[in-house]
């Protein structure tokens, strides 16, 4: 029996996973005064708050190399999980991850990832990949099957601030006092492409949420597991699941809070739902 391995960058919000061999590597948030590594010991409340009240330059940085190696370990077939190549450069460090670990060991497999999402979507491609383990199944069954599963998932999100994009440039700093001022909150998904899409602006939050369940209607969900990932923000997720539990009553829903890099740029109050599509 081949020693199997889950490996994936903490944009997956998950740092163990019972009954399998998981590794998360971390990525990290820098500002010109502290740096934040996403790990089991940051204080994501405590960096939440931090990056609230900061008026700086912030950025995330992504996983080397070298960090990857480590968390490959000495597992003979790798499956590595990563956030989208649309916003960061995480996979492909681990595709030259992969090349150097795979040319070392002969006989070793990697087979790298591309969710084209963040956060929850990525926790849903991680936890197939664990299920796809506990079957038994063959290294080639399970990239197969989690290829096949990734075309049959998506990311919606609401976020009510701007902040930390406008601090990367992402968004101009007058659209992101808009939202943060006047209790605009954005709705958007993520893109075929792997980069994020706002697609609303919805005033008030309780409309957002209203906003959010239509999308994910629209985007083809009719029953099946989601995931929805917050930051300091319990009481909108609490509602957003009565909401879609009262559309889609077989909805198999989990709740959890957003670890360090999903924080940063969901920032306070920001929710991010994974789901399945039929």
């Amino acid at each position: 029996m081949r020693k199997m391995k889950i490996v994936a960058d903490s944009s997956c919000d998950l740092f163990a996973l019972p009954c399998v061999d998981f590794a998360s590597a971390p990525m990290r948030v820098i500002t010109n005064e502290r740096e934040f590594i996403d790990d089991p010991s940051l204080d994501v409340d405590s960096m939440t708050d931090y990056l609230y009240q900061y008026k700086g330059k912030s950025k995330s940085s992504c996983p080397n190399v070298g960090d990857w190696l480590d968390a490959f370990g000495d597992a003979e077939d790798v499956f590595c999980v990563t956030i989208t190549s649309g916003l960061s450069g995480s996979y492909n460090a681990a595709c030259a991850a992969k090349r150097v670990y795979e040319g070392e060991h002969e006989g070793r497999r990697v087979c790298v990832v591309d969710t084209l999402s963040a956060g929850p979507e990525v926790t849903l491609i991680v936890e197939k990949l664990q299920a796809c383990i506990q079957a038994g199944m063959t290294y080639e069954e399970i990239c197969q099957s989690v290829t096949e599963y990734r075309k049959k998932t998506g990311l919606i999100f609401m976020l009510k601030s701007l902040k930390t994009f406008a601090n990367n440039g992402r968004v101009s700093p007058v659209v992101a006092r808009l939202v943060g001022i006047a209790g605009i909150c954005i709705v958007g998904k993520a893109s075929d492409e792997g980069t994020l899409e706002p697609r609303h602006k919805c005033r008030g939050e309780r409309r957002s949420w209203e906003t959010l369940v239509s999308e994910l209607e629209a985007e083809g969900y009719r029953s099946g597991r989601i995931c929805i990932g917050h930051c300091q923000n319990e009481t909108a997720a609490e509602q957003i699941k009565s909401m879609i539990l009262e559309k889609f009553e077989n909805a198999k829903i989990k709740i959890h809070t957003l670890k360090g890099l999903c924080s940063f740029y969901a920032e306070k109050g920001g929710v991010l739902i994974g789901f399945e599509r039929p």
